[in-house]
């Protein structure tokens, strides 16, 4: 990296560090919970950690651990995939990429992407970042990520398979990011229509709930992201 090679290497690691800590707690946090989840579902433990670093998407890897064990067609978990993980097209808008040169560097960064870095260069001081705060950011998130799951995966056996509500530990990571990002943005409109779609869709759609309401928030994302440029080119 080049700001290693002008000697600022370990001040953008520290710093990556700080940034990247109050999110990778909840992750790791999370990450145990899916572990024992893993070794509860009759997978051999190192399957989480295969899962936690090929695939790297929290959220994903509940759903995948279902339909990998309950033997879903391939149509199927990809159709899941794609539902659960669009949110990120939206992401890749604001994200700062365009701070990673490097086709390398901007690979990794693309696969890293997850809510948790999201959330933390959601912030607007984080669009002057350097390359090198970004690539670490996203690298201690991973790890977390990743010890939390390999070490649920390994005390799995030692927790009884009767514990219910570690499937909520998404759910719970979800809330606190959202409460984060609303700090930093105060979007009333976005939570408030997140929620409208998410009622209406249970409403409409009942079992279908969650692909409904997908589609509902995805359509407003994208008409607000169209109506917004063209305001933008106007003005």
């Amino acid at each position: 990296m080049s700001e290693c090679a002008a000697g600022r290497c370990r001040p953008e690691v520290l710093r990556a560090l700080g940034d990247a800590l109050p999110v990778g707690v909840g992750a790791a946090a999370m990450g145990v919970a899916f572990g024992v989840l893993v070794s509860h579902s009759g997978l051999a433990w190192w399957w989480a950690t295969v899962f936690a670093s090929v695939v790297f998407a929290g959220s994903l890897e509940f759903v995948l651990l279902g339909l990998v064990t309950a033997l879903a067609p391939l149509g199927q978990i990809a159709a899941a995939a794609f539902l659960v993980n669009v949110r990120h097209v939206f992401y890749a808008l604001s994200f700062p990429l365009h701070r990673v040169p490097g086709a390398v560097a901007k690979a990794y960064s693309t696969f890293a992407l997850t809510d948790e870095a999201y959330a933390v260069t959601a912030r607007p001081e984080a669009r002057t970042w350097s390359r090198a705060r970004i690539l670490w950011l996203q690298g201690f998130v991973h790890v977390f990520w990743v010890g939390g799951v390999t070490s649920g995966a390994l005390a799995g056996t030692l927790i009884p398979g009767a514990v219910a509500g570690l499937d909520f530990a998404v759910t719970a990571l979800f809330v606190v990011l959202g409460l984060d990002a609303f700090r930093a943005h105060r979007d009333v409109p976005t939570p408030l229509v997140a929620l409208a779609c998410a009622v209406g869709a249970h409403v409409v759609a009942g079992e279908q709930m969650l692909v409904v309401a997908m589609v509902l928030f995805t359509a407003f994302l994208l008409a607000r992201y169209v109506l917004t440029r063209r305001t933008a080119q106007r003005a």
